[in-house]
């Protein structure tokens, strides 16, 4: 999201919560704390949101690290397939 301090409000983090953004809801709340650091509300409202954040993501990117490795493997295999298939054609 591009930073523009003119649309971090509040009421700019809820709409992004109704609409079930809560990384750009998250994003305004850690900027707005960085301009009022003793509200108690936007330091609830941001934990409230990484919360949602952790939960809606399920896993971990690390956890998805085998899951891309299995995905290039096969990527070169149907390369390898495809490149022998045009070869046996050669013949």
């Amino acid at each position: 999201m591009k930073t523009d301090p003119d649309f971090y409000t509040v009421t700019m983090a809820r709409v992004y919560e109704d609409q079930g953004l809560w990384d750009k809801a998250a994003d305004i709340y850690r900027y707005l704390l960085k301009e009022e650091p003793d509200r108690k509300d936007l330091t609830e409202a941001l934990l409230e949101a990484e919360r949602k954040i952790k939960e809606a993501t399920g896993k971990r990117p690390i956890d998805l690290i085998p899951l891309f490795q299995e995905w290039i493997n096969l990527q070169l295999q149907y390369s390898r397939l495809r490149k022998l298939r045009r070869f046996k054609g050669q013949l």
